[in-house]
Protein backbone atom coordinates (compact mmCIF):
# COMPACT_ATOMS: atom_id res chain seq x y z
CA UNK A 1 0.00 0.00 0.00
CA UNK A 2 1.25 3.54 -1.11
CA UNK A 3 0.62 6.50 0.95
CA UNK A 4 2.50 8.69 -0.85
CA UNK A 5 0.69 12.04 -0.51
CA UNK A 6 2.01 14.85 1.98
CA UNK A 7 -0.65 17.44 2.82
CA UNK A 8 0.44 20.71 4.16
CA UNK A 9 -1.88 23.77 5.01
CA UNK A 10 -0.97 27.00 5.92
CA UNK A 11 -3.34 30.32 6.05
CA UNK A 12 -1.96 32.93 3.55
CA UNK A 13 -4.19 35.43 4.82
CA UNK A 14 -7.66 36.06 6.80
CA UNK A 15 -9.65 34.61 4.54
CA UNK A 16 -7.64 32.21 2.13
CA UNK A 17 -6.12 28.94 2.79
CA UNK A 18 -3.16 27.42 0.78
CA UNK A 19 -2.93 23.44 0.95
CA UNK A 20 0.15 22.15 -0.79
CA UNK A 21 -0.30 18.75 -2.03
CA UNK A 22 2.76 16.63 -2.78
CA UNK A 23 2.81 12.85 -4.18
CA UNK A 24 -0.02 11.13 -5.81
CA UNK A 25 -3.90 11.31 -5.03
CA UNK A 26 -5.35 7.62 -5.43
CA UNK A 27 -7.70 5.16 -3.68
CA UNK A 28 -5.25 5.27 -0.66
CA UNK A 29 -4.29 8.55 -0.35
CA UNK A 30 -7.88 10.21 -1.39
CA UNK A 31 -8.87 9.54 2.66
CA UNK A 32 -6.01 11.67 4.05
CA UNK A 33 -7.15 14.70 1.33
CA UNK A 34 -10.49 14.84 2.66
CA UNK A 35 -10.00 14.53 6.08
CA UNK A 36 -7.77 17.74 5.74
CA UNK A 37 -9.39 19.27 2.95
CA UNK A 38 -12.99 18.93 4.31
CA UNK A 39 -12.74 21.13 7.22
CA UNK A 40 -11.59 23.91 5.51
CA UNK A 41 -14.47 24.07 3.26
CA UNK A 42 -16.88 24.30 6.43
CA UNK A 43 -15.43 28.14 7.18
CA UNK A 44 -17.81 30.59 5.74
CA UNK A 45 -15.91 33.42 3.51
CA UNK A 46 -12.88 31.12 2.89
CA UNK A 47 -11.28 30.61 -0.28
CA UNK A 48 -9.17 27.32 -0.23
CA UNK A 49 -6.34 27.34 -3.09
CA UNK A 50 -5.18 24.16 -3.49
CA UNK A 51 -1.74 24.24 -5.25
CA UNK A 52 -1.37 21.09 -7.21
CA UNK A 53 1.98 21.65 -8.62
CA UNK A 54 3.70 18.32 -6.96
CA UNK A 55 1.24 16.01 -7.50
CA UNK A 56 2.45 13.80 -10.07
CA UNK A 57 -1.14 11.28 -10.07
CA UNK A 58 -4.89 11.83 -9.19
CA UNK A 59 -7.12 9.07 -10.24
CA UNK A 60 -10.91 9.22 -10.64
CA UNK A 61 -10.76 8.92 -5.92
CA UNK A 62 -9.40 11.78 -6.17
CA UNK A 63 -11.46 13.68 -8.23
CA UNK A 64 -14.43 12.88 -5.67
CA UNK A 65 -12.62 14.82 -3.30
CA UNK A 66 -12.54 17.57 -4.94
CA UNK A 67 -16.20 16.86 -6.10
CA UNK A 68 -17.24 16.54 -2.23
CA UNK A 69 -14.78 19.60 -1.27
CA UNK A 70 -16.86 22.07 -4.21
CA UNK A 71 -20.48 20.85 -2.59
CA UNK A 72 -19.26 21.49 0.90
CA UNK A 73 -18.16 25.12 -0.46
CA UNK A 74 -21.04 25.87 -2.05
CA UNK A 75 -22.98 24.67 1.25
CA UNK A 76 -20.62 26.90 3.50
CA UNK A 77 -20.11 30.31 1.33
CA UNK A 78 -16.75 29.17 0.89
CA UNK A 79 -14.62 28.67 -2.29
CA UNK A 80 -12.37 26.36 -3.97
CA UNK A 81 -9.94 27.08 -6.09
CA UNK A 82 -7.47 24.58 -8.04
CA UNK A 83 -3.69 26.15 -9.03
CA UNK A 84 -0.62 24.70 -10.81
CA UNK A 85 -2.01 21.30 -12.32
CA UNK A 86 -0.16 19.19 -14.57
CA UNK A 87 -1.31 18.84 -18.18
CA UNK A 88 -2.34 15.42 -17.52
CA UNK A 89 -3.90 15.93 -14.31
CA UNK A 90 -5.46 19.24 -15.56
CA UNK A 91 -7.07 16.50 -19.03
CA UNK A 92 -8.31 14.77 -16.32
CA UNK A 93 -10.36 17.34 -15.26
CA UNK A 94 -11.59 18.99 -18.56
CA UNK A 95 -12.36 15.22 -19.34
CA UNK A 96 -15.02 14.74 -16.78
CA UNK A 97 -16.25 18.44 -17.29
CA UNK A 98 -15.30 19.09 -13.64
CA UNK A 99 -13.08 22.50 -14.87
CA UNK A 100 -16.29 23.93 -16.08
CA UNK A 101 -17.47 23.68 -12.12
CA UNK A 102 -14.62 24.22 -10.58
CA UNK A 103 -12.21 26.75 -10.35
CA UNK A 104 -8.90 26.35 -12.14
CA UNK A 105 -6.18 28.71 -12.05
CA UNK A 106 -5.10 28.58 -15.86
CA UNK A 107 -1.67 28.29 -15.31
CA UNK A 108 -0.30 24.83 -16.71
CA UNK A 109 2.60 22.89 -15.85
CA UNK A 110 4.43 20.86 -18.11
CA UNK A 111 4.27 16.56 -17.63
CA UNK A 112 6.43 13.83 -19.42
Amino acid sequence: MNMNLEVEVAEKNKTTVLVLLTGEVDAYTAPKLKENLLPLTKKEGTLIEVNLENVSYMDSTGLGVFISALKSTKANNSQLKLMNLEDRILRLFEITGLDSIITIDSTVRGGN
